[in-house]
């Protein structure tokens, strides 16, 4: 194990006061990466961060602390938790239908002072949300929803242009502008990811000088984290990377080219040895993302050699090898290889300062509900 070697940052010195699994937030990471991420764009008025990946009131108001006062969300949860902050401007990356609909509506009439709005893919659905801001007495902004390729959300380039006047025309809401998010854009190699996502981006500029030759004045809000950086390059485009702030294994392989901190693990400890060469930690499905293959789930900082073999509910089953330097109750530093659904499977994140737990920050977004 690795746990004493001079590169070991992750060590805890008081881990033994922590039950596993946990979540482990490094703050000093967590600020040294909104620095490089605010070092990354020439305005910072530009930057529009996710917080899907951390869900907390306590990494917003870093954020907005460091002058970032824009953000993009999914959920009403997570919008909600963000006008509790004082968040100055909002945008809800979803198409609300359904119950949503009232619910962005009350978050709207209860925090005043924070300018929501959403986005709209579909004539009828932009028209459901239009007349239930008419039926209150509101206007809300939306944004075009343009699909560039990832086929999960937004309308086809060529009918983006009726849609934007529709909403144009329609009482109750009104179209600031466009979401395109590209993130089906992963190649690890930067200079092919680069080559893809200006060429999904000819489109949203050829749509942007027709809107802009309507009258209107678009703003586009564009790209995650695989693309951040060539869309930081961009004038005026507002970009939306999330993970940025904790980081994870899979984008620390995948994105080589961003120098963004690990700054979220996972502690597990050795519950058993069931045979020769077999140890089972804590980390079971319940404690990590585990969409990915087995092998892609967790990757553990002070014990790499260690291959998962097998993994249930609340186990995780490794293989040691021929060295088995390994006993029941060591402690492995896990980082996780899809850090963003992972945090959501905590209700809390235990706060690292100089090397020791120092206090807890509420994952309060995990929930589907806060106030609205």
């Amino acid at each position: 194990m690795k746990e004493n070697n001079e590169d070991a940052w992750y060590v805890v010195s008081n881990i033994d006061e922590a039950d596993s699994p946990a979540l482990v937030i490094y703050l000093s990471r967590v600020k040294r990466n909104i620095e490089l991420l605010k070092g990354m764009v020439d305005d910072i008025q530009r930057l529009r961060p996710h917080v899907k990946t951390h869900k907390s009131r306590e990494a917003a108001l870093l954020l907005m602390e460091a002058g970032i006062q824009k953000f993009k969300c999914a959920t009403i949860a997570e919008a909600d938790m963000l006008a509790e902050c004082n968040a100055l401007d909002v945008l809800l990356a979803y198409q609300p239908v359904g119950p949503k609909i009232k619910r962005l509506i009350s978050l709207i009439e209860n925090y005043p002072s924070t300018k929501f709005s959403c986005l709209v893919d579909d004539e009828s659905a932009a028209h459901h949300i239009a007349q239930a801001a008419v039926n209150a007495g509101i206007t809300i902004p939306v944004y075009v929803d343009v699909n560039v390729g990832m086929n999960r959300t937004g309308i086809a380039v060529d009918k983006v242009i009726d849609l934007y006047i529709d909403c144009s025309q329609t009482e109750g809401i009104f179209p600031v502008g466009l979401h395109v998010y590209d993130g089906h854009i992963t190649d690890p190699d930067f200079q092919i990811r680069t080559q893809k996502c200006n060429e999904a981006f000819k489109a949203i500029e050829q749509l942007e000088q027709e809107i802009i030759a309507k009258g209107f004045t678009p703003v586009i809000v564009a790209g995650g984290s695989p693309t951040f950086p060539v869309h930081a390059k961009r004038k005026k485009i507002e970009c939306s990377p999330g993970t940025f702030i904790y980081w994870d294994a899979g984008y620390q392989q995948n994105l080589a080219e961003q120098p963004f901190l690990p700054a979220a693990l996972i502690i597990s400890r050795i519950i058993s040895r069931p045979s020769e060469f077999i140890i089972c930690s804590d980390l079971g499905h319940k404690s990590v993302a585990s969409e990915n293959d087995l092998i892609n789930r967790v990757r553990f900082l002070n014990a790499p050699e260690l291959v998962p073999v097998g993994q249930s509910e609340e186990h995780l089953k490794l293989q040691t090898g021929k060295t088995y330097p390994y006993q029941v109750g060591d402690v492995l530093y896990g980082m996780p290889f899809h850090i963003c659904p992972t945090c959501a499977l905590y209700e809390r994140a235990l706060i690292v300062e100089d090397g020791k737990i120092s206090g807890e920050w509420k994952t309060i977004a995990r929930d589907r509900k806060i106030n609205a």
